[in-house]
């Protein structure tokens, strides 16, 4: 027989990060700026690396493809946010709910198994860099990419069916500033176990990942000390230590989230930590593996010079 107690929600209110009015807007201007630099920062770089041959290499490849996942992750959960924030009641419809639930997972899992590839791309560029070419032709680059893509879409259509195949009863109200699967849970009221290894098998992945990610940088960090040179060694340990410490961030935040699926969510403490991997990591991403890269430097240069060069001549040849 059904629990009595069994309610079917048209929607759910959305607690969000703060009930004080007068952080709302603080919260918005965060946000807002957290979520434009990751759009412009990433646009930059798709669009440099679709434009200039120079960039068609593996490793620009799966930045390319970084950058899509990061703006797809952001524009899941940002934008409902900076609207929740300017609206009195925070409300998400079921469907919509659903949506934002599935284009979430999707996003996060295709970008933790694209970061364990990168890894090894990189591993094979510095450990063998003879090899390098033959190893990442452009099948495998196109295999391993289209590998990422999924397991993080097909693992999306597994938690997202298990979660919202739960009853759900009592409060409509979700602990959280976005429809995730921790909060949902806390909902449901019927056992959850299946959920929970569902959960833990993709957290098998991501954690397989996250390894893969260390032991390549391990490998890599051994080929650095073998650099004569000090600044050599600087400079390529500086590029390691802030990659590994992004990486870093976002796997051990997302393992932190999901693998308590039976704790009791505090919308003060349990909203933050998503908020590291949501939003954070994704606006650090294009900074740390891509602004900061003396190529892509170059290139922007070089773009900036032009532009200008084109608006002075422009100019120059209108009617005064």
């Amino acid at each position: 027989m059904d629990n009595p107690n069994q309610t079917r929600f048209s929607g759910f209110i959305l607690l969000g990060l703060s009930s004080n009015p007068n952080y709302q807007i603080l919260l918005f201007v965060i946000f807002l700026s957290l979520y434009v630099v990751n759009m412009l920062g990433n646009t930059i770089m798709i669009l440099t690396i679709t434009m200039y041959s120079g960039l068609h290499s593996p490793m620009y490849f799966f930045l390319w493809n970084l950058s899509i996942l990061d703006m797809g992750l952001t524009s899941s959960t940002i934008p409902k946010l900076l609207l929740d924030f300017v609206s009195e009641v925070k409300y998400i419809s079921f469907a919509s709910c659903v949506v934002q639930l599935y284009s979430f997972i999707s996003f996060g899992g295709m970008e933790c198994v694209l970061l364990g590839v990168m890894s090894l791309d990189r591993y094979v560029a510095v450990c063998k860099p003879l090899r390098y070419s033959v190893i990442m032709n452009r099948s495998v680059c196109l295999i391993l990419a289209g590998i990422s893509w999924t397991v993080g879409l097909l693992n999306s259509v597994v938690q997202t069916a298990f979660t919202f195949h739960l009853p759900f009863c009592g409060s409509n109200q979700i602990n959280h500033f976005f429809c995730d699967i921790p909060p949902l849970l806390a909902l449901s009221c019927t056992n959850i176990h299946m959920n929970q290894i569902m959960l833990y098998l993709a957290m098998v992945i991501v954690s397989c990942s996250f390894l893969l990610t260390l032991l390549s940088y391990v490998f890599i960090m051994q080929a650095i000390l073998k650099i004569r040179t000090a600044e050599g060694r600087q400079k390529a340990f500086s590029t390691c230590i802030s990659h590994l410490t992004v990486v870093s961030l976002y796997f051990v935040t997302i393992v932190f989230t999901y693998i308590r699926p039976e704790s009791h969510f505090s919308l003060y403490q349990d909203t933050v930590v998503p908020v590291l991997y949501s939003a954070v990591t994704p606006t650090l991403n294009p900074v740390i593996y891509s602004l900061r890269n003396k190529e892509v430097q170059g290139i922007l240069k070089k773009a900036k010079y032009r532009t200008l060069e084109f608006f002075t001549r422009r100019q120059m040849l209108l009617p005064r």
